[in-house]
Formats: C-alpha cells, sequence, structure tokens
C-alpha cells in the first residue's frame, strides 16, 4: 500500500480511535497535527509521537466553534504546510431514550459531530480545491445505518455525515479532492465505555463476530483510504463494524 505521507490533521485525537489513527499516519510517515477538546491529553500524545521520532503537534479546538477550528488550522498550515488530508473524528456520546432527551442534549450532539465536521472540512477545503489535491475522511458510525437504542440523537448526526460525505464528493471529486467516511461498529474507546454495561452487553451479543473492535482496527481502514489504493473510493462508507452491518 501506498501510504499517505502528507500533512494530516486528526480532530478527537488524544483518546481511542483520533489517537490511533494519528499513531498509524505519522508511523507511515504523515505529518500529523492532533486536535482536541483536552489540550493536555493532545499535548502528551503528541509528545510521545515526537519522542518515537514522528512528526506531531497538538492544537486545542472546540470543533463546534469556528474561530477555534480555524486558530487549529493555522497551527497546522504554519507548522507543516496546507492540509492534504483531514479525519474529522472528534466525537461525543450521551445515552438517553427519545422521550427523555433534552433539546440541549440533541444540539450538542449535533454541534460536534455534524457543525464539527462542517466547519473542519470547510476551513482546509479551499486549499485543497486551488492545489487540485486532498482527501477527506469523515468518521460516521454504523448506528448512522442501523440506529441505535437510547442513542436517537448519535444515530441521526452520524446518517447526516454520511449523506454530507456523499453530497460533497459529487461536489468536489473532479476537482482532485476525494471524500469518503468511516462507519465503525461498537469499538472499544473511552465513547463506548461510557455507555451502560447493560447496552454494551446487548449490542454484542448482536455482533456475528461476538466481540468489539478495537481502535487499530479503524485506524487501519483511515490509512488504507488516505494511500493511493484507495484512488477510485469515493464518497463510500466503509465498516469496520464486527458484522453488525452487511451491504
Amino acid at each position: 500500500m501506498a501510504a499517505f505521507q502528507g500533512t494530516a490533521l486528526v480532530t478527537g485525537a488524544a483518546s481511542g480511535i483520533g489517537l490511533a489513527v494519528a499513531e498509524r499516519l505519522a508511523a507511515d510517515g504523515a505529518s500529523v497535527v492532533l486536535v482536541d477538546l483536552d489540550a493536555e491529553k493532545a499535548a502528551l500524545a503528541a509528545e510521545r509521537l515526537r519522542d518515537t521520532g514522528y512528526k506531531a503537534v497538538h492544537a486545542q479546538a472546540d470543533v463546534a466553534q469556528e474561530a477555534s477550528v480555524s486558530a487549529a488550522v493555522a497551527l497546522a498550515v504554519e507548522t507543516f504546510g496546507p492540509v492534504e488530508l483531514l479525519v474529522n473524528n472528534a466525537g461525543h456520546v450521551h445515552q438517553a431514550r427519545f422521550e427523555d432527551l433534552a433539546v440541549a442534549d440533541f444540539d450538542r450532539m449535533f454541534a460536534v459531530h455534524v457543525r464539527g465536521t462542517f466547519l473542519t472540512t470547510r476551513a482546509v477545503l479551499p486549499s485543497m480545491l486551488e492545489r487540485g489535491a486532498g482527501i477527506v475522511v469523515n468518521m460516521a458510525s454504523q448506528l448512522g445505518q442501523i440506529g441505535g437504542v437510547e442513542l436517537t440523537h448519535y444515530s441521526a448526526a452520524k446518517a447526516a455525515i454520511i449523506g454530507l460525505t456523499k453530497a460533497l464528493a459529487r461536489e468536489v471529486s473532479d476537482r482532485g479532492v476525494r471524500v469518503n467516511a468511516v462507519a465503525p461498529g461498537p469499538i472499544n474507546t473511552p465513547l463506548v465505555r461510557a455507555l451502560s454495561p447493560d447496552w454494551q452487553a446487548a449490542k454484542r451479543a448482536e455482533l456475528p463476530l461476538g466481540a468489539f473492535g478495537e481502535p487499530e482496527d479503524v485506524a487501519g481502514t483511515v490509512a488504507f483510504l488516505a494511500s493511493s489504493d484507495a484512488r477510485i473510493f469515493v464518497g463510500q462508507t466503509l465498516g469496520p463494524n464486527s458484522g453488525d452491518v452487511m451491504l
């Protein structure tokens, strides 16, 4: 596989899937900007990568805030040059029955996942189009395809990301920017572990593999989409999901 080795910006990169993606891209030779709301964890993660000999810096940002996103992208450009690969991974989870959802819970879910994906993509897309080259990978979820009990707002936000991915791919593919999504199943991350034990047990029992995936499984999928081997993948949603969704 011809691995990506340019400048990559990964949101939600201080832990879980985002951290695994940042580590994989750095190991492949990319210059990685780890963006996260938790500045301390992001700084420690970037420092560990540098200590290993990789090229990495961190930036604190709330992806739902335009100015915050702009500052993170500016740091990336100043440090490594224009962002050539964007991985929209920043996430948020909250568990509740639909009838118990507050408007604030719904709004925050869409702010992080959908608004965050929009703002970060909008911040890097002009330079990609100007260069006639770029890669965007959006982190969706298999729940955006099949829905999830007590996760209506999460499922809806992830479904919106899949729709955004397809529509944007139709707009920019002929100008050199490839846009795809990854829809993981349940992965052993802090976000999934934040869900109730009953939910986790029920979901595990539904999976043909009978087990959750690991962050590295998703990182490998992102690395593939970032590579030249994926040059004809456009508007696709790849599913490392333990068999929860079969297409």
